[in-house]
């Protein structure tokens, strides 16, 4: 009888070096958590979206608003829900500057309060609804979680009739709350690892511009293709990255604001813009050239955070010198005010 006399395979059992403490890290705290949200200006959908006369429904925070323009143009953010029976009004219709409900045609004034019933009974004086502080600003409506905003969206150095905007609304939402991303603008070592930005200076931590409810710095460094940039990127809040300055040999003003359909989730609202031209077929063609350009840098930008954003569980957790102004923002974040005066009533 043959005998097989090869050597056994020796089996190898890969072994960790020690025993790792458990994973380290300081929790952040996340949107809706205790029922309370941010106060910062989120963009709730664009301008675009609403013509006169016309509303529509928005996810907000964790319920639903709508969002309306009346006859005098002015654009405004309610809660959706009638307080007669709950009805929600984006199904409804808007009359002259007034919401009116489908259900029974109550109607509310541009303050939220009843104005007048279907049948002609007296309003109520408590059917109300919650009135967001809104604006429409870069393309885009905007709503604060808050009864009062703590503070404005950031300007550009050119005014805003000088500047030509074009606004994006992402289709897709991201797993992660808004504050995730903004935290990718002081996280220095991201914009290196990730975006391939070369900085031509040391690190610029200590010429970071903290500011009451954000802050900016400058860069000057060789982008991706090695374009020279020299652009000013900042954070406001919670929701708004905003940079500005020269690529290559021309000024990009971008703004990108995070909104908040659902606590866990963001949604990416994007204007992007550049300087007039002098209205020449030449002034033309070079701006259709560099709108290229920018839904090139949106386009690549986004697509190279979108797989981290998806899937990370985001929590402090061992940083080194060149995380000095992410960690900042990180206690900025802990610190950071939060509420949620319109629970009652979006729900």
């Amino acid at each position: 009888m043959a005998h097989d006399t090869a050597p056994k395979a020796t089996r190898h059992i890969e072994m960790p070096k020690n025993n790792p403490r458990a994973r380290p890290g300081q929790l952040m705290p996340a949107e809706g958590a205790d029922g309370l949200f941010t106060q910062s200006w989120f963009p709730v959908c664009m301008s675009s979206e609403v013509g006169p006369g016309e509303l529509r429904a928005e996810k907000f925070l964790d319920g639903k608003v709508v969002v309306y323009r009346g006859e005098d143009g002015i654009v405004r953010v309610m809660s959706a829900y009638c307080p007669h029976l709950g009805a929600d009004l984006s199904i409804g219709c808007v009359v002259e500057n007034r919401l009116q409900c489908a259900f029974h045609k109550w109607e509310f004034d541009t303050d939220g309060d009843c104005a007048k019933t279907g049948i002609g009974d007296r309003p109520p004086h408590t059917a109300q609804l919650f009135k967001f502080p809104s604006q429409e600003r870069y393309g885009l409506v905007w709503a604060f979680n808050g009864n009062e905003p703590l503070w404005d969206l950031p300007d550009f150095e050119y005014d805003d009739d000088e500047i030509v905007f074009r606004t994006f609304r992402l289709p897709a939402l991201f797993n992660c709350d808004p504050w995730v991303f903004a935290a990718n603008t002081p996280d220095m070592q991201h914009l290196k690892a990730v975006h391939n930005i070369q900085f031509n200076v040391e690190d610029p931590h200590d010429a970071v511009d903290w500011e009451d409810w954000g802050f900016r710095y400058k860069i000057i460094a060789a982008h991706q293709q090695g374009i020279p940039i020299e652009w000013t990127l900042g954070i406001r809040g919670t929701s708004i990255f905003w940079q500005e300055g020269p690529y290559d040999d021309f000024w990009i003003g971008g703004l990108v604001g995070f909104g908040l359909p659902e606590p866990g989730k963001h949604e990416v609202f994007a204007a992007v813009g550049l300087v007039k031209g002098d209205g020449s077929p030449e002034a033309e063609a070079l701006y259709k050239q560099r709108c290229e350009i920018t839904d090139m840098l949106l386009a690549r930008t986004v697509g190279e955070d979108t797989d981290i954003l998806n899937t990370i569980h985001y929590r402090q957790g061992t940083l080194t010198d060149g995380d000095r102004t992410l960690s900042r923002y990180l206690k900025f974040l802990r610190e950071y005010p939060r509420a949620h005066p319109s629970a009652p009533f979006i729900r």
